[in-house]
């Protein structure tokens, strides 16, 4: 899951979606489902979305989407495994260190040619 956000305080919803790929309303349902996400909310009603809560994001993006958990069981995951955010990280650590790794390996290849 390789998740393209520029590093600001809030992101709007449409930010959210448009990188985890999903609808707004999954996200919005999402935070109903789940109590670690907890966007700031203007006059308006408008959600923005903290660094934190895109992290939790993406653990649970990671047990539902990823793993095929049910919303339940990604529920009780969050609550019983407290290194699923580790696990989280570390994933999107070797995805990069793999980019990494296949542009080298283009870039070797081209260089044989």
């Amino acid at each position: 899951m390789k998740i393209n956000l520029p590093d600001k305080l809030y992101y709007s919803i449409g930010e959210v979606s448009k990188a985890f790929d999903v609808n707004a309303s999954l996200i919005r349902y999402w935070e109903q489902e789940f109590p670690i996400i907890k966007p700031k909310k203007n006059k308006k009603g408008n959600r923005y979305f903290t660094p934190e809560d895109i992290k939790n994001l993406k653990i649970i993006y990671h047990l539902v989407k990823e793993k095929g958990y049910t919303l339940d069981g990604a529920r009780i995951a969050l609550t019983t495994n407290s290194k699923i955010s580790e696990t989280v990280s570390m994933i999107d650590r070797l995805e990069f260190v793999k980019a990494e790794l296949q542009k080298l390996k283009e870039s070797l290849a081209e260089r044989a040619e």
